[in-house]
Parts: C-alpha cells; sequence; structure tokens
C-alpha cells in the first residue's frame, strides 16, 4: 500500500526535479521515488569491478567463509 511521505525542498531543488521528471516523462513524486530507489540499490550492491576485486581475493574470500560459517553456527557477536 502506498504511503505519503511530506518533503521540504528548496524551490531550486524542486524546479531541477520538475527538469529531469519532465525529461524522463514522470512525475516529480515518481522521479523522486525512482532516484531515490536507483541511490540505494547503487549503495547496497557491489558493482562489476568491486565485486571482480572481492572475487580474486583469496584471503577475503576465506574471512567471508569463516564469517559465514560463524554466523550459521552462532558463533561469536555480531553487531
Amino acid at each position: 500500500m502506498s504511503k505519503t511521505v511530506t518533503l521540504r525542498i528548496d524551490d531550486d531543488i524542486l524546479e531541477r526535479f520538475k527538469e529531469h521528471a519532465k525529461m524522463e516523462n514522470r512525475s516529480v513524486s515518481n522521479f523522486i521515488e525512482t532516484a531515490t530507489l536507483r541511490y540505494v540499490e547503487d549503495i547496497e550492491l557491489a558493482d562489476e569491478f568491486e565485486m571482480n576485486e572481492i572475487l580474486n581475493n583469496p584471503n577475503l574470500l576465506k574471512q567471508l567463509k569463516k564469517g559465514s560459517d560463524d554466523a550459521k553456527h552462532k558463533r561469536g557477536r555480531f553487531v
């Protein structure tokens, strides 16, 4: 179910949002939602370059596997 959120922004920022929303044929609300979701996905997920670095680092992979095993078996403290 959709929820209404009140957002206070400066007039110049709103104008920028309106311009970009119009370019993408979206409402301002949908533009803000979509842009925010893209941002969240970008910071939550590793991109290809980061994934390659992770997968090519044997020591890091070993530590990740140990951490995963510890979590699975409820060992250690998790913060």
